[in-house]
């Protein structure tokens, strides 16, 4: 590393959007992304049209990261990707792409496990702006379309899950009130929106009974589905007239389990440093709870820039800046892996 500068190009591709970014001793120079629209009639996310249109995006939106840092290939340190969790199609596109650039420009590749790039996220440093960030151990509420998980961090690559869902995550849980409401994909903002509007005390669905620092989901959504069944028989403009009301009490609830679980985390670890990361975490009444819940218990808390809850490169860059740091880098054969049973990665 020249003048002892670590610039790390990050490349992310788990899901549907293809982003790359450049840091420079963790300070943000670029974060680019490109987005698909083309999920949005389907109401969800189609594996093969995503990973077709990461080869499309890929090459394009890597060099737009690394005109907009004003930087060259030749000055990067290393190429850090994201191997997993997230879509095979997707994942393989990426991986793809930078083992033939590692491969190509004799730079080292560096591994990341996407989770992670969620919750380091809060150590991407922005030039010119108060960056704060978490003292260690720390406790991070991680809430996506994929994952809903408690994790202890213990150091920049330290983490233990203390609990996780055992069926669906929040995230979908959202974007299912959000079909049966009939209010398109993805459905998490639209219900924030809506429920700003609504009384959420209106109506109480089914919250489960899960021992320890474990969530589930299913079985409010269920419960969601046969209240509006029912309903609908005895007026069939239930929805349209009571929406808002609908997104309020089911938002609400659904950030009760997640508070309950924290709350109960912070408690047994004595941990006060608390975190938030993942799609979920852009959620207005969520970031409202964790506030006032964090006000009233002492807690120190963090909640991420709106721009690095989505799925970004910035995340992948920041740890593989602190992996390549400690010199750990991946050999060209690494595959992607769609599921991860833990941080290992």
């Amino acid at each position: 590393m020249r003048d002892g500068k670590n610039i790390i190009l990050g490349i992310e591709s788990s899901c549907d959007d293809t982003s790359a970014a450049v840091l420079c001793d963790g300070f943000l120079l670029s974060n680019v992304m490109a987005s698909q629209e083309v999920h949005r009639q389907y109401g969800g996310v189609i594996p093969e049209l995503a990973s077709r249109a990461h080869q499309q995006n890929i090459v394009p939106v890597v060099s737009e990261a690394v005109r907009q840092a004003g930087i060259s290939l030749d000055e990067v340190d290393a190429i850090a990707f994201t191997r997993g969790p997230g879509l095979l199609g997707s994942l393989l596109v990426g991986t793809s792409f930078a083992k033939g650039l590692a491969l190509s420009t004799g730079k080292p590749l560096v591994e990341v496990n996407h989770l992670q790039g969620h919750i380091l996220s809060h150590f991407i440093k922005v030039p010119g702006k108060e960056n704060r960030a978490p003292q260690f151990p720390f406790l991070a509420l991680l809430v996506s379309g994929g994952h809903t998980q408690i994790v202890r961090v213990d150091d920049y690559l330290k983490f233990e899950i203390l609990g996780g869902t055992i069926d669906d995550a929040v995230g979908e849980a959202f974007d299912k009130c959000a079909k049966m409401l009939d209010l398109g994909y993805p459905g998490g903002p639209v219900i924030d929106r809506l429920a700003k509007e609504g009384d959420s005390s209106r109506f109480r669905f089914a919250k489960p009974s899960i021992p320890g620092l474990d969530f589930s989901f299913s079985g409010i959504k269920t419960s969601l589905l046969y209240f509006l069944r029912d309903r609908l028989k005895e007026t069939p403009d239930f929805i349209q007239n009571n929406k808002n009301d609908i997104c309020a009490s089911f938002q609400k609830d659904l950030i009760d389990i997640l508070m309950k679980k924290l709350i109960k985390a912070a408690r047994q670890t004595g941990i006060t440093q608390i975190v938030a990361g993942g799609g979920v975490s852009a959620n207005s009444a969520l970031r409202g709870a964790i506030t006032e819940e964090g006000a009233k218990r002492g807690w120190t808390t963090f909640l991420p820039e709106l721009k690095f809850t989505t799925d970004n490169a910035a995340m992948i860059a920041i740890v593989g800046h602190y992996k390549f740091l400690q010199g750990l880098t991946c050999p060209l054969d690494a595959a992607p892996i769609s599921r991860a049973a833990d941080y290992s990665l």
